[in-house]
């Protein structure tokens, strides 16, 4: 990365710091101080108490001089003080301060070394900096010695502030960035995603400045041909994670990457899954990449046999795991890769109007991107208990802080540049919405990806949407054409049409909030 690191005087008073311990070593840790124990499968579970997900309600960026014009200021980027941030942090720090030892993780964010950041995690529990060990790029033992890290999160997952309102914090919990000084301050919460996030976060706003897309997407490539990359783009629980996981296609990353003019990089070191109903048949390299070194969040374990339940949502529905790439045969290592062939968008619809599958011009790619729409799943955020229609800029709107219109043009350029397709993926509902119709089913999804990537599904016949002017395949491979058009779908045909204008309209209210072209406007649905 080019930008230089930031010095930091932080005194943590007498508490030992566990530096970049092995995984094992903070395996037995965290079972020794009670905050966890070993699942049957060799994983390490844990409890994160009453946050399951990530709070954005509870997140606040530093507002300073030097990044405030640069900003998409609003719910997603809530202004904080910098007194009040400095006043906060030394609360952290005293509390972690307390504390007779604390853990160190210090890594890289970004596998391309001419791209990547330093990171360091200091952590209360022995469980969080396993998480980052997992999620981040580890460090050489080598490079330990001279390493200063250009990002700091402290984490003071157990410090609730019983007067939060005289900060003017929403609740006892906080996440704290600051851009300007580059470190992130955690209280409350001991949700392990917000460790996570807040990096990427961090890159979103590093990378247009040097060059590079940053994407919310996961990538895989062909095993035979290093030029058929794919990107998924999609908030959790479209099946990011799910869909880039193929035995065929040697996985570079499931969560979080770079465009470059050199390629794609992966900016994590591991893979965060959703492991909600999960089934060695449905998802086998995700189930076999749970064991020894990896972090189960909040599944429930028989108290006898020890085995994870994945089909209780007992504690959430966001249940997780997290484990490194390595664990998933065959990925990339290093995370790098060409410029895609194809873009991927993934929208779980809960109105179950979208086709399930549909190629977009250039002018749709960007209307679909920057309006980013989805359904918010249960447990992906706390109070989220039932999908919820969602527009979600760039299909990663939490984590954006520039305006959103700073990436739709950097995914234009980029596809451009690169001839890449783009297609959009309907992984919700068909047959009614949410409560009335079905999901569409896993194997139909994975044939429609199957299609898209060995190039079967270009020179098809195509027709029309009549509302949002996507055009569906009349055909393929081993899906029942019945399911392509949606509408086909629906016993009552009068009722989708009332229903895909309900989205049409939430679509048209939503995309008058950006300044965009005519013409890309003009890809969106009829109202």
């Amino acid at each position: 990365m080019t930008t230089a690191s930031v010095s930091r005087a932080l005194d943590f008073g007498k508490a030992a710091i566990h530096r970049n311990l092995t995984s094992a070593r903070l395996i037995e840790m965290a079972i020794g101080r009670g905050e966890g124990v070993l699942a049957a499968n060799g994983a390490l579970n844990v409890d994160t108490g009453d946050r399951t997900g990530r709070s954005p309600k509870d997140k606040f960026l530093e507002d300073t001089p030097a990044v405030h014009d640069s900003i998409d200021w609003g719910k997603v980027n809530q202004p904080i003080a910098p007194d009040t941030f400095a006043a906060l942090e030394d609360l952290a720090v005293e509390h972690l301060a307390r504390k007779s030892e604390l853990f160190r993780f210090d890594g890289y964010a970004g596998a391309d070394p001419e791209y990547r950041l330093k990171v360091s995690v200091i952590t209360e529990e022995a469980w969080h900096c396993l998480f980052a060990k997992t999620l981040f790029i580890n460090l050489p033992p080598d490079e330990l010695g001279s390493f200063e890290p250009d990002w700091m999160v402290i984490n003071a997952c157990n410090l609730r502030l019983t007067d939060y309102a005289r900060y003017g914090l929403n609740s006892p919990v906080a996440i704290l960035q600051s851009l300007q000084q580059r470190k992130v301050v955690i209280l409350g919460t001991r949700y392990a995603g917000e460790i996570k996030k807040s990096i990427f976060f961090a890159m979103n706003y590093d990378l247009p400045a040097i060059g590079v897309f940053p994407m919310h997407c996961s990538a895989n490539v062909d095993q035979a041909d290093a030029s058929n990359v794919a990107l998924f783009f999609g908030l959790s629980g479209t099946g990011k994670t799910t869909l880039s996981a193929d035995e065929n296609r040697p996985l570079i990353g499931d969560d979080e990457h770079g465009w470059s003019d050199r390629g794609v990089f992966n900016i994590e070191g591991g893979c965060y899954a959703k492991c909600i109903r999960l089934s060695r048949t449905g998802e086998p390299q995700i189930w076999d990449a749970i064991r020894f070194g990896s972090v189960l969040e909040n599944v429930v374990l028989d108290p006898v046999t020890r085995q994870p339940d994945y089909d209780s949502d007992e504690k959430t529905e966001n249940t997780r795991v997290t484990y490194p790439v390595s664990y998933i045969p065959g990925a990339v290592i290093p995370s790098v890769g060409a410029h895609p062939r194809n873009v991927i968008f993934l929208a779980a619809d809960a109105f179950g109007v979208l086709p399930p599958v549909s190629r977009l011009s250039r002018e749709q790619a960007m209307y679909y991107f920057i309006n980013g729409y989805t359904s918010k799943l249960a447990g992906t955020e706390a109070g989220v208990t039932e999908p919820q229609p969602s527009f979600s800029p760039c299909f990663g709107g939490p984590f954006l802080p520039r305006p959103p219109m700073v990436y739709a043009q950097w995914l234009a350029k980029r596809i451009e540049q690169h001839d890449t397709d783009v297609w959009l993926l309907n992984t919700g509902w068909t047959g009614g919405p949410y409560g009335v119709g079905q999901r569409f089913k896993l194997a139909f999804t994975r044939a429609f990806v199957t299609g898209i990537l060995d190039g079967s599904l270009r020179d098809v016949k195509y027709e029309t949407h009549p509302i949002f002017s996507l055009h569906m395949p009349q055909a393929a491979p081993n899906v029942p054409s019945e399911v392509l058009s949606p509408r086909n779908t629906w016993t009552d045909k009068a009722a989708y049409d009332v229903k895909a204008k309900q989205l049409a309209t939430l679509f048209r209210e939503n995309d008058a909030k950006y300044d965009i072209a005519s013409d890309v406007r003009a890809a969106g649905p009829k109202v």
